[in-house]
């Protein structure tokens, strides 16, 4: 299938390799800042045909593992009251709240339910005119214009009794918290395709210059990450930083000019948690004043709710590229797929998920340092 198969030839991937094993005479670290990106390399163990000089770093780019844990508790307490009907993408339902997840308030008789659309969650609103409904709105700037049209056409039709549930985050405050955080270690990024397929790539040049990193947008087949790896590795041998787009089949520079019209009405930025990580100024989406109305932790009054992350969850770090998934004591044992500590164990795209799913349990020192 074209984009499958294409993007993930073996005879392509192996000249690739090639290609960055000799580009490479340092040793370096590249972030990719998408879960998706995550899940592709080490299901096909990029990470361990690249050379042992370059280690790729996991980052935050895992829309339901950033989630915060204290907007989890929030959609529980609204999800497990009468007269609420609940909706949500399905991977949200098993990530941990304080206390329980939504699949344990659904079993206990909350209605919530899986849709595959926000707007799917509309329909159902103008369906059930005597309940309140509410979409658990998450992600980064991929997910966002949906959510934000969905909003738009409540308004637009008078559908009065379904709110949002707002969790969205933005990816460039992300990475400029991580090149300021004393710890950071990446010299690198790979820039999530998908989300500059929305916002463009005009936002990435400034933080390449400021913070001296390269930054390649990257697709999420084999080959659009290994040809992702090889720019950004040319780059940080000749000493240049710059913003480089490797997915011209998806991503533009001014991005989708309509989505980001959509967008500007609907959305407000403002200071977001980040689950694991702390409150970064400016990071994220609420909605704006006029369609404040629509806001489901003003509708259901859980604006006070605040929480603390479990104590022997480590997937703060994990997301912040400090450790790898096995290196926390929980990982595996404490911590499965069944039984989560964090989101990043139960997500989809969660880097916690995807070396337990792969089998990644227990890497030598020299591969998860390389």
């Amino acid at each position: 299938m074209k984009y499958l198969d294409e993007f993930s030839n073996p005879d392509l991937a192996k000249k690739l390799l090639d290609q960055i094993h000799a580009a490479t005479n340092r040793r370096w670290s590249i972030m990719e800042v998408c879960g998706g990106q995550t899940h592709s390399i080490i299901r096909h163990g990029i990470d361990q045909l690249l050379p042992n000089e370059i280690e790729m770093i996991h980052g935050p780019g895992c829309p339901v593992c950033v989630t915060p844990l204290e907007v989890i508790d929030k959609a529980l307490e609204i999800a497990a009251r009468p007269g609420v009907i609940f909706c949500s993408f399905g991977d949200m339902l098993r990530v941990p709240g304080s206390k329980n997840d939504l699949f344990r308030v659904k079993s206990e008789g909350g209605d919530v339910r899986v849709v595959y659309s926000p707007l799917d969650a509309l329909n159902i609103a103008r369906q059930n005119p005597d309940r309140q409904v509410v979409f658990f709105g998450i992600g980064f700037e991929t997910t966002a214009p949906a959510n934000a049209m969905t909003v738009y056409q409540a308004k637009r039709l008078g559908i009065e009794n379904f709110s949002l549930l707002v969790s969205h985050v933005l990816v460039p405050p992300a990475i400029a918290a991580i090149m300021e955080s004393p710890s950071c270690r990446v010299q690198g990024f790979l820039a999530a395709g998908h989300v500059c397929s929305v916002m463009g790539t005009d936002e990435y040049p400034p933080l390449a210059a400021k913070y001296k990193v390269p930054m390649v947008v990257t697709g999420f087949e084999p080959l659009d990450i290994l040809e992702g790896i090889r720019r950004t590795v040319i780059q940080l041998e000749e000493g240049r930083h710059e913003l480089e787009n490797a997915y011209p089949r998806a991503v533009r520079p001014d991005g989708n000019p309509a989505a980001k019209a959509m967008l500007r009405d609907v959305f407000d930025v403002t200071d977001r948690a980040w689950r694991g990580i702390g409150v970064i100024p400016q990071s994220g989406w609420q909605l704006s004043e006029r369609y404040r109305d629509y806001d489901a932790e003003l509708r259901f009054s859980v604006t006070d709710i605040h929480t603390d992350e479990s104590s022997i969850c480590r997937s703060g770090e994990v997301l912040q590229g400090l450790i790898k998934p096995h290196e926390c004591a929980a990982f595996g044992k404490e911590c499965t797929p069944r039984n989560p500590l964090g989101a990043t164990m139960v997500s989809s795209e969660g880097a916690c998920a995807a070396y337990y799913l792969y089998r990644r349990l227990d890497l030598p020192a020299e591969v998860a340092h390389a």
